[in-house]
Order: structure tokens, then sequence, then C-alpha cells
């Protein structure tokens, strides 16, 4: 950062850590210890879509590596897109295995990174339900390197359950890099895997 970023008050943007994804199988007891929120093993990755066939044998590169062990019973990846034009890659693993499904989306992130891709990833999140069934997601913003809860209210309005989500921050705050600026946690209504 120079002098002049300095004075017009830019400042460096934070270097993600994707290994902070591997933080989240640890948090998951603490939330549910906390809360009562269990992983439902599902989870996604979003990212911007870029056209062009380099992105495109990326992708295919993502789904061959997390398809692998289709074969064996395990279930294979979804590719989606939402109305805004956003790319979401959906992975699933049993409820308790969140070490895998972590895995997955840690893997898809460091690919599309590497890739070069870096600049499109917006978010991954990890679902989580509750006896109630209440859904929660963790949200980890890629650019921010940190995370914070989502918590849609059931039905069809889009509102969210505030209270639940800052009581989620408190649960998390010394497991995660929870996102301190509140107006960084932004709604991910449909988003596959919560």
């Amino acid at each position: 950062m120079g002098l002049l970023d300095a004075i017009l008050g830019r400042s460096k943007p934070v270097r993600p850590d994707l290994d902070q994804l591997f933080a989240v199988p640890s948090a998951a007891l603490t939330l549910q210890a906390a809360t009562g929120f269990t992983p439902t093993g599902r989870g996604s990755v979003c990212f911007a879509g870029v056209e062009g066939g380099g992105f495109a044998r990326l992708q295919e590169d993502v789904r061959e590596l997390l398809d692998a062990d289709t074969e064996r019973g395990g279930i294979p990846v979804e590719f989606s897109r939402d109305a805004y034009g956003y790319t979401w890659l959906l992975a699933r693993h049993p409820a308790d295995d969140s070490a895998a499904l972590v895995n997955d989306l840690h893997a898809v992130n460091t690919l599309l990174q590497d890739g070069g891709f870096g600049p499109h990833l917006l978010c991954s999140l990890i679902g989580f339900r509750d006896a109630e069934g209440r859904a929660l997601a963790l949200v980890y913003l890629y650019k921010r390197g940190t995370f914070y809860p989502f918590a849609p209210l059931p039905g069809d309005a889009e509102k969210r359950d505030n209270q639940l989500e800052l009581q989620v921050r408190g649960a998390l705050g010394d497991d995660l890099r929870v996102e301190k600026d509140l107006s960084r946690w932004f709604p991910v209504w449909g988003a596959p895997g919560l």
C-alpha cells in the first residue's frame, strides 16, 4: 500500500486464506452445542462464470475430481446458475462427514484460484439445520477471508433471523474468523446447499 492509497483511504484487500475452511468441522461442534444446529452434509461454492475454453476445462476438471467417488456411492456434484448469473457448485456428503465436505469445497476454491480465476470466486457455504427444521449457513467470503452466518426465516418471504445470526456470531467468535462488518453479511436467498 502506497502513500497515495493511505491518503485516499484505500486499503489493501485481504488475501484469502482458504485454509480457514478447515476450521468448520470443529466450529460445527461448537455450533451444535451452543444452538442445536447440525451439518446437513450440503455445501456450495459460488463464482462468477467466465466464458472461454480455459474456464470450461477447469470446470470439467472440478467435476471429474469431485465425482471420482460416484462409482463407490458418492453423490455427483451439481452445477447451477442463479437469477443473477452466478454459477453454484453443490457438493453433498453424509451429514456426519463435514470434513469431507470441507475438503471438497476447499479443493474447488483452490482449483479455481490456482487456475487464475480467484477474482471470480465469491463465497462458499456450508448448510446446517436444527431440530425444528430451521436453516442456517456459514458463509465464507473469499475476498475477505471471513465467515458470517446466514439464517433465512422459514417461508417464502425473504426475511432473515437476525437474532439467530448474532447468536451464532457470538458462539463461533473463537472458532472462526467472523466478518465484523455486518453490511457484508449478504443474503444468499435460495443458495444451493442451504
